[in-house]
């Protein structure tokens, strides 16, 4: 949530199609190095997946800004639970942050149509609110 003491900060973020959300994994109650990822059946180490069981539990999400109500932003492609501590917001900028890349580690070893069906996790728009 976006404290209201933190509202000014919005100012001129609806500009932006995309922002980063970073937040706190609260509800992660272990730590694993090594973690089996859902789109393949083959262990890897934790900083090569997007697990949230790790050693600092900080999340990162890039999400569309739909739009923006004073201290609300609804934004499409949230992949935390409700209630999560928001940490930050950041805009992405095609700029300085599309990147494209020659490697996707073990990723490049599950077929598209595979990631198709496990990386569908029916998403939904959410509501970052001031606090009340």
């Amino acid at each position: 949530m976006v404290a209201p003491e933190f509202v000014a900060g919005l100012a001129d973020i609806e500009d932006f199609s995309h922002v980063y959300l970073v937040y706190h994994l609260h509800k992660v109650s272990r730590v694993t190095l090594v973690t089996k990822p859902f789109m393949q059946d083959k262990e890897h180490g934790v900083f090569a997946t997007r697990s949230p069981c790790r050693p600092n539990p900080i999340g990162l999400s890039i999400v569309r800004l739909v739009s923006r109500d004073g201290g609300t932003l609804i934004v499409k492609g949230a992949d935390m639970l409700d209630g999560t501590p928001l940490l930050d917001i950041k805009p992405y900028t095609r700029r300085f942050d599309n990147i494209s890349t020659e490697r996707n580690g073990w990723q490049d070893e599950v077929d598209d149509a595979t990631a198709a069906k496990l990386g569908v996790r029916n998403y939904c728009n959410r509501h970052l609110s001031s606090a009340e």
